[in-house]
């Protein structure tokens, strides 16, 4: 007995010794995965001290040795575009990794507008997924992972997917676009790592040493790597949560739900659609509003699928036809696209209902968005008279301090870098993609010093010199002033963002006339990945062109007028559509404004007297001190361009 329990413990100790031995890949290093070119390409992974590891590849064999840590690294030349390629790796076990290309690697990354994925926007783009026949181009998807503590040295999940359509819908849309140009450009393999997480800050994808000139983020990088402190938090959140009071939704709970065609509606009142509760007689709500309304639909669209576009809601909402339930969003940002199931309709009157849910701010339904049923050729308009009740009002939250309801890990200093950047640093990559800065708009302060910071901090990390760093300047978004806009978080922050232009080898795509003054992700995302691979093209490929609308170099009073040069001008300024006409101000070009001594701008008038210059004017302002172009969250006007058709970057020549 004692033999053979002997025998069985020696079996286990030796399978175990095998498995602490096995030689183990970074979640990156994997099939269909795209090697970077014309560069040391570093490859690494782990198995036990001391071991012995070789990798064939190309007909070449490569060794190295583990370490004291178990980490072994080594770096195989650099390689000519191709494949695909096998690769084998030998240790006390051997991996063998299939249909691996070499091209070109981009390490993309920022918040939502980085996220949004093709099939968010395959309305706008009907033949983007049917049309991605591009096998060459593969995307890496990071999900969203935190850690406080510090940095990860590998990811739990990913794989390398090809653009062709039963993949591509999950890839990013701007990296998608932006991958499309280069390689229908250059015909070489293009590698996409996607670490995006939205509503995230730029403090939270930069490490801790980059942070170290920011003593208010430090000190939060402090508090939170005290896991006394986050505990006791959690406890605080979960306690508080348990206060809340259950919702009452009187939709749901009385005897028959609101939904139900049986159900018989009393004291319901108008509203329309599309707009905001707020705006329509119900003030500072927070909570659940009902909406209904019998809809007439044609014999022709009965009982076949079909699908419904009510635009964005804020918050939540859920979409009932006919009593049954044919669509949910939880969050206010993406755009409701609704499939109706065959057999939902009927001809003649159809009971919708849609239950609304706004946890802040004004809740009800965007304006200036689709609002239709449709089916083949027949399209029903949503928009109108409807009728509403509340279902519930919400109790006003309490906020505990030190972060309470209100502290998201993904938010904090630090926390994405950790977990979603620094896994990726050993994979030699061509460059970076960078889109981000709606979440700092409230605060723009820093965000020049923290964006340079980053920069040369990830270009430290991954050791391969000034390689290209490429982003994205903020669209317009939110509603028209047509007064001049003096206090702007959004034109500040792309006030940040253009002076880190400053940074050697960077690139930013101005996207100022591509946004959407109702939506933060708007849907013309193929601009903007058209701009970014124009800088590549030049930043990165060396390529003689004009890649960047017209950007700010200079300024000159001549009496009562400011005279800007611009660099970038592609073949000559120039304004582009009509004019704009500015009560009391007369007819002015461009979106300048302009200020004297006293700091208060007016619209002002605008000329170019030459290929590279501007000239403006108020009759308003006699002795000029400062220009403004495009100073707003989102400009009425900004029309200035180069012959190109790339437009200009908004500015100041103050630094009021």
């Amino acid at each position: 007995m004692n033999l053979k329990w002997s025998f069985i413990m020696g079996l286990l100790l030796l399978s175990s010794m095998t498995l602490i031995a096995q030689v183990r890949l970074p979640r990156l290093i994997r099939d269909s995965m795209i090697l970077q070119r014309n560069a040391k390409i570093n490859l690494w992974g782990w198995a036990s001290k001391g071991e012995k590891v070789s990798v064939t590849f190309n007909h070449k064999t490569y060794k190295a040795k583990t370490g004291e840590d178990g980490k072994w690294m080594l770096q195989l030349p650099a390689m000519k575009a191709g494949g695909p390629h096998t690769m084998e790796i030998k240790g006390k076990n051997k991996i063998t990794l299939h249909d691996i290309l070499i091209g070109d690697v981009w390490f993309c990354s920022g918040q939502s507008n980085m996220v949004h994925q093709v099939k968010l926007h395959s309305v706008y783009y009907p033949d983007a997924i049917p049309g991605a026949h591009y096998p060459e181009i593969r995307q890496f998807w990071i999900p969203t992972l935190t850690n406080l503590q510090g940095p990860q040295d590998d990811l739990p999940d990913g794989y390398w997917k090809p653009a062709i359509p039963q993949d591509v819908s999950d890839f990013s849309a701007v990296a998608y676009f932006f991958a499309r140009d280069l390689y229908q450009k250059y015909h070489v393999p293009i590698g996409i790592i996607n670490a995006s997480v939205g509503g995230t800050p730029i403090q939270a994808w930069m490490s801790e040493k980059s942070l170290k000139d920011f003593p208010s983020m430090m000190k939060i990088i402090e508090r939170d790597q005290d896991t006394a402190y986050i505990n006791g938090m959690k406890r605080r959140r979960l306690m508080g949560s348990k206060s809340m009071p259950r919702p009452k939704d009187e939709g749901l709970t009385g005897p028959i739900p609101w939904y139900d065609p049986s159900y018989i509606p009393t004291e319901w009142r108008q509203i329309g659609i599309p707009g905001y509760w707020d705006d329509q007689g119900i003030r500072d709500l927070n909570g659940v509003v009902w909406y209904r309304k019998e809809i007439e639909v044609p014999a022709s669209m009965a009982s076949k699928p079909a699908r419904v576009f009510l635009g964005r809601i804020v918050d939540a909402d859920v979409l009932y036809i006919n009593g049954k339930e044919v669509g949910n969003t939880t969050y206010q940002y993406p755009q409701r696209r609704y499939t109706v199931p065959s057999g939902v309709l009927k001809a003649g009157e159809n009971l919708f209902v849609v239950r609304v849910t706004s946890y802040f701010g004004k809740g009800g339904f965007v304006p200036d968005k689709p609002y239709y049923l449709f089916s083949g050729q027949d399209t029903v308009n949503l928009m109108g008279y409807w009728q509403y009740k509340v279902g519930e009002v919400f109790v006003p939250r309490r906020f505990f301090g030190g972060g309470g309801f209100g502290f998201s890990p993904q938010n904090e200093p630090t926390a994405l870098y950790n977990a979603m950047v620094a896994p990726v640093i050993p994979y030699t990559i061509k460059g970076f993609v960078w889109y981000q800065g709606a979440s700092n708009a409230d605060h723009p302060e820093n965000y020049e010093a923290m964006q340079e910071s980053m920069i040369a901090d990830w270009r430290a990390k991954w050791k391969e010199g000034n390689i290209p760093f490429l982003y994205v300047q903020l669209p317009g978004f939110g509603d028209y002033n047509y007064l001049p806009s003096e206090i702007s978080g959004w034109a500040k922050l792309r006030d940040a963002q253009l002076q880190c232009l400053s940074v050697p080898n960077t690139a930013m795509a101005v996207t100022i006339d591509l946004g959407e003054w109702n939506d933060i992700h708007p849907d013309r995302k193929k601009p903007v990945g058209d701009r970014l691979a124009l800088a590549a093209e030049k930043i990165a490929y060396g390529a003689d062109i004009v890649y960047s609308g017209p950007i700010y170099r200079s300024s000159s009073i001549e009496g009562n007028k400011i005279i800007i040069s611009f660099a970038h001008v592609g073949g000559g300024l120039i304004f582009k559509d009509s004019s704009y006409s500015s009560p009391g101000q007369g007819e002015v070009e461009g979106g300048f404004t302009i200020a004297g001594a006293n700091r208060r701008f007016v619209w002002a008038q605008a000329k170019i007297i030459a290929p590279d210059k501007v000239e403006v004017w108020s009759d308003n302002i006699k002795h000029p001190v400062a220009v403004r172009y495009a100073w707003a969250d989102d400009p009425v006007v900004a029309n200035l361009y180069n012959k190109k058709g790339l437009p200009a970057s908004p500015f100041r020549t103050d630094a009021w």
